[in-house]
């Protein structure tokens, strides 16, 4: 039979096979040798013992495939930011969401804990920059109604750093989930990881992965987009990209390139420029040898 696994969790696949019944799994050793490794929200083929449980025995094929979060199969990227304690740098939504553009997922960036600090100008920019985005506040309920419009029907996944609030938002939405949520040290400016695993909750006829937060660390870890694809990620530099003055521009400091009029210009956001720069150089630096491995 087939299902989706919906909560990952001490080496056993939690498999929804329909109507809410979920069957505890381990994977079947042929996917280790065959380097593959379960991850919430794949579907998935499995065979169901006397005792209840059963056995992962294939994973169908993905749309998509995140290294962090560790989920597969999601429509949407909510990139949860703070403009409060702790304060989210834009170069890690700017990251993410380069990221979920290449995998194909859409991204939307939510800034939470408004009640406490509105980040009014990077909402406009990231509005400007064509991404859907959203003031909120898991503690006062403001802009809830509107993410709850968006998770609908979707498969989503919040993501995010240490302490902005990703398990409290969910509890905000549903509060039947009593979901741990954990202090944010005043004296460090992060977050204290309360999120073990990756589990997907249904919310407005949509499923929503919780996922652990991460620090500046983790985020190193991330994927790295190859750097020829890196400008199709940054869907403000679209209008420009065929603009330049020579093919193959980098649009890092070349004469004539159009990404960088547009700079310039203020069509384009600064900051969003010295963010794929940042990429853009970080992607360079890879040796081959260590990209062959990826």
């Amino acid at each position: 039979m087939t299902g989706q696994i919906i909560k990952a969790l001490s080496g056993f696949y939690y498999v929804d096979i329909g109507d809410n019944e979920l069957i505890p799994c381990r994977g079947r050793g042929k996917l280790r040798h065959q380097r593959l490794t379960p991850l919430v929200g794949d579907q998935v083929e499995i065979t169901c013992t006397q005792q209840g449980s059963g056995m992962v025995e294939a994973i169908l094929p993905r749309k998509n495939q995140f290294l962090r979060p560790m989920v597969a199969n999601i429509d949407q990227l909510v990139i949860v930011a703070s403009g409060a304690i702790p304060i989210t740098d834009p170069l890690l939504i700017d990251r993410i969401a380069a990221i979920a553009e290449w995998k194909g997922c859409q991204p939307l960036i939510c800034f939470n804990k408004c009640d406490l600090v509105r980040a009014e100008e990077l909402v406009q920019l990231y509005q400007r920059a064509g991404f859907p985005t959203l003031q909120i506040s898991a503690k006062t309920g403001e802009g809830m109604a509107q993410l709850s419009q968006h998770l609908a029907r979707k498969v989503s996944a919040f993501t995010g750093n240490s302490g902005v609030g990703k398990s409290s938002i969910l509890n905000a939405l549903q509060p039947e989930f009593a979901l741990e949520v954990g202090e944010v040290s005043q004296r460090l400016g992060r977050g204290r990881h309360t999120t073990r695993h990756v589990e997907l909750f249904r919310v407005r006829d949509g499923l929503v992965a919780d996922t652990p937060g991460f620090s500046s660390f983790d985020a190193d870890q991330m994927e790295d987009i190859p750097r020829d694809c890196i400008a199709g990620t940054f869907r403000d530099f679209g209008p420009y990209l065929s603009q330049c003055r020579f093919q193959g521009c980098a649009h890092v400091k070349e004469r004539g390139c159009a990404v960088l009029e547009a700079v310039e210009t203020g069509q384009i956001a600064e900051s969003r420029h010295k963010s794929y720069v940042r990429l853009y150089e970080q992607a360079v630096s890879i040796p081959n040898w260590e990209k062959s491995k990826k």
